[in-house]
């Protein structure tokens, strides 16, 4: 098994909300970019949110996390995994979060699902800024809640 490399961070020094995930999705990797499944909740949660529409395209997609100060990032930056299965990564590299606060101004972290939470936990849970774990946006997450991910959102956001 060969090791996949995962994306860069998607954000800019205005960026206030850090979305962790665990790894990019076999889909995702296709179009290089966070989320790219369709049937992934996410996009549809975070425009909601904002009350826009989800962007078509990847550029819009950052355009988008750029003008809410959102920031994209998986906390495994590579890895040996099979398909899209968080439980198969395995010889992985974890993302220097703590190099990546230095140069932004994030002042919460959402870790989307139990794969990025444990790994982030495992390395930073003394990171110093708050974070909570989220129920996956995955298709296959039968619990998703997505009152839990509008009240996260909000609550990075709150003295702004």
């Amino acid at each position: 098994m060969s090791i996949v490399k995962g994306f860069e961070p998607a954000y800019d020094n205005k960026s206030r909300l850090l979305i962790l995930g665990s790894f990019p999705s076999v889909k995702s990797r296709k179009i290089e970019f966070y989320y790219g499944n369709k049937q992934n909740r996410f996009w549809r949660v975070l425009c909601s949110h904002f009350g826009e529409e989800i962007p078509e395209t990847v550029e819009g997609k950052r355009d988008f996390l750029l003008k809410y100060r959102v920031a994209l990032w998986d906390i495994v930056t590579e890895c040996e995994i099979i398909g899209s299965k968080d439980d198969t990564i395995k010889n992985f590299k974890v993302a220097n979060i703590k190099t990546f606060l230095q140069n932004s101004q994030i002042k919460y972290i959402i870790l989307n699902g139990s794969k990025a939470y444990s790994i982030f936990c495992e390395n930073y849970s003394d990171i110093g800024i708050p974070y909570v774990k989220l129920p996956s946006t995955s298709p296959a997450n039968t619990r998703f809640n997505e009152k839990e991910w509008h009240d996260a959102i909000s609550a990075a956001f709150i003295d702004t």
